[in-house]
């Protein structure tokens, strides 16, 4: 009975000591279970496509699954060394070798056109402009007990093409990039990238590492955007809080699409687009804004999103002494002027006259707010805390405003948002 007794107690003490054990790990936040993901990309100019390839290597955690959707007309050739892949209609599903790396290899389609018979995407003898969004395309993974990704990308460039940028820090060389998002556990490669023979200029502006890179012999300002940022970005600091480490601007002419296209931590703006246009707005600004703050709109909400970017398009530009009063104004009127005829500011896509109407009405908000606030509040406020919602409703936008004025905004009760 004795020995039974002492036993009893030495099997508690154990299970107590497994269970401090246990909180000890979860107190001291034990790092989750890693893999490592290194994703390659080629380029085959005289067939327009991209080589790209992802090596998983299995650490202290793995990918068990890894499954794609992919348009059979833009993405080809698809192949693994190690593990097993599977087809079925569009939906590929790769399982890598849990014990040693394996790889799986694709071909991406570069050049496709986008409206108005522009490229949003160019690959030609000397040079590729491309979206890691599309490089790469998104995945649903499943890896057991929330393993988390360390990710590097690298590039295999052509001969004679010496130069390469992307929206991320450089890794051991020129060619290699390490691949962060702490928003997630799989990383990949997103946002604007560069090679080939082109040229950059860079700075810091406000803390932010600015790259602007374009063909080397094309028709791209370099110098003037940069100047035009470092009178900005401090404005945009003050409006919207910390901005990123590094962006990356991207630039060219026909036969790009001639417009302005935004993604994380970088941004595409064709090299004929005025730094400051007749009407008194900014496409750079604009694309700057959305890059920054990373708000969309929620369904049926685009008009937050491009709104706000319009508004500030102007506001930053005044407030950084490229607008006078009397050119603010101007630019203002001529919003209210084009938007006169809008009912409704409701749709999943807000261009033109939608959006010059909803620039129309942040204005009238923003002196709502300081009215109320006595001066002590303003839009940006309101603008710092949409980028921590980041997909905002015109529900989160009025309960904002009214969280911090103390009631319900007059201006957001309107038939243009009903």
């Amino acid at each position: 009975m004795p020995n039974r007794s002492f036993s009893c107690l030495v099997a508690l003490l154990l299970g107590l000591l497994v269970l401090l054990a246990g909180s000890g790990r979860a107190i001291a936040g034990e790092a989750p279970p890693v893999y490592d993901l290194e994703y390659r990309a080629g380029f085959a100019p005289a067939r327009g496509v991209a080589l790209v390839s992802l090596t998983h290597t299995p650490r202290t955690g793995r990918i068990s699954r890894l499954r794609m959707d992919l348009d059979p007309e833009r993405y080809r050739a698809l192949r693994a060394e190690g593990g097993t892949l599977e087809r079925k209609g569009r939906t590929w599903t790769w399982t890598p070798d849990a014990r040693r790396p394996s790889t799986l290899h694709w071909e991406h389609v570069v050049n496709r056109q986008r409206r108005g018979g522009g490229y949003d995407a160019r690959l030609t003898r000397d040079w590729v402009i491309v979206r890691g969004d599309n490089l790469f395309p998104a995945a649903r993974v499943v890896a057991p007990g929330g393993a988390e990704s360390r990710t590097v990308l690298r590039f295999d460039l052509p001969e004679g093409w010496t130069n390469v940028d992307t929206p991320y820090p450089h890794g051991r060389d020129r060619r290699e990039f390490i691949v962060e998002n702490p928003e997630r556990r799989f990383e990949r490669p997103v946002g604007w990238m560069i090679a080939g023979a082109v040229g950059t200029r860079r700075e810091v502006a406000s803390g932010m590492e600015v790259s602007i890179a374009g063909p080397r012999e094309g028709p791209v300002r370099r110098n003037e955007a940069l100047a035009f940022i470092n009178l900005v970005a401090p404005e945009m600091e003050r409006a919207f809080g910390t901005l990123p480490e590094k962006v990356l601007i991207v630039s060219a002419g026909d036969p790009m699409w001639r417009g302005g296209l935004s993604g994380p931590r970088s941004l595409y703006v064709h090299s004929s687009r005025p730094l400051i246009s007749e009407n008194g707005t900014s496409t750079l600004v604009h694309e700057l804004v959305h890059m920054v703050t990373r708000i969309r709109g929620a369904e049926g909400d685009d008009w937050i999103a491009e709104g706000t970017a319009e508004f500030y398009s102007i506001t930053l530009m005044h407030r950084a002494g490229l607008l006078s009063d009397n050119r603010r104004d101007r630019a203002f009127a001529w919003m209210e002027n084009h938007g006169r005829n809008v009912k409704s500011l409701l749709g999943d896509r807000s261009a033109g006259p939608v959006t010059a109407r909803a620039v129309t009405l942040f204005r009238a908000l923003d002196r709502e707010i300081q009215q109320r606030s006595r001066g002590e509040k303003s839009l940006d406020d309101v603008m710092r805390r949409l980028v921590e919602i980041r997909t905002v409703s015109r529900e989160d936008l009025a309960e904002v405003v009214r969280e911090l004025t103390g009631r319900p905004s007059a201006v957001l009760d309107t038939p243009l948002l009903r």
